[in-house]
């Protein structure tokens, strides 16, 4: 069973089509790719899957249930977490409590209880403390774990982007151009961050990116978008070398 079937994904903005009879098969624990030109419709087939937007026609299923239509946060419970392009973390919040956030997104106590302060809501938040450690290790984010976000250097910030969606338990990370802003020496470290990620947590991933380089080296198969519509998609390498993609993508 794949883990993320999309079948005939369709919206349109004020007649426009963003995205047009999108379709997308990705297996679980593969490193997919989605790429294309500015305003090709990337971004918006995410808000769709994350419920960001509805979609006027078209089924999305994540492990064989169907989330088609579903709220956001019903969605990230379904298992699907995400970053994005311009990084959204809490900035004046520590590293810790930005991982947290997204532990807490499985109720593990109630308002009553987090009120009162009652036993279980200590108990709770040791756990927690306990878990977002554990996590931030993984990134060597550890030692910083006090350090508010904003004052993290940019590619530490992408980490603790990741470090956040993975803490939702997700069966699919979504990663909306994670090499946007980075430099060579960045995007190199960050090629190894998600060859781990994918490794150590078992975790299939749908990631959006420009940077041919990362992608050609960790992307498996590809799917190719131009006005909305998919233009190609297969084996990465060959993609990578249809004459359709290279005119329309690269500009050649």
């Amino acid at each position: 069973m794949a883990m993320l079937e999309v079948t005939h994904l369709s919206i349109s903005f004020g007649g426009l089509h963003a995205v047009d009879d999108f379709s997308v098969t990705v297996e679980e624990g593969q490193l997919y790719g989605l790429i294309g030109p500015n305003g090709a419709g990337k971004t918006t087939v995410f808000n769709l899957l994350t419920g960001v937007y509805k979609p006027d026609e078209g089924i999305i299923r994540l492990d064989g249930q169907d989330i088609t239509g579903k709220k956001t946060i019903e969605i990230n419970q379904a298992g699907i977490a995400r970053t994005f392009q311009n990084i959204r973390l809490f900035g004046q919040m520590s590293v810790l409590d930005n991982v947290k956030v997204g532990m807490h997104n499985h109720n593990k106590y109630g308002t009553f209880t987090g009120i009162l302060r009652l036993p279980k809501y200590y108990r709770v938040e040791k756990e927690m403390n306990e878990e977002a450690m554990r996590l931030l290790k993984v990134f060597e984010l550890d030692q910083e774990a006090d350090t508010l976000a904003s004052n993290l250097p940019y590619g530490k910030q992408r980490k603790l982007e990741i470090a956040r969606a993975l803490a939702t338990k997700p069966k699919l990370l979504l990663l909306d151009e994670p090499a946007a802003g980075m430099n060579p020496n960045e995007t190199a470290e960050l090629m190894k961050t998600i060859r781990f990620v994918r490794e150590e947590f078992h975790m299939t991933i749908l990631l959006i990116e420009h940077d041919m380089k990362l992608v050609s080296g960790i992307c498996e198969k590809l799917t190719v978008l131009n006005f909305g519509r998919i233009l190609t998609q297969g084996d990465t390498g060959l993609v990578l070398h249809d004459p359709e993609v290279i005119k329309a993508y690269l500009g050649e």
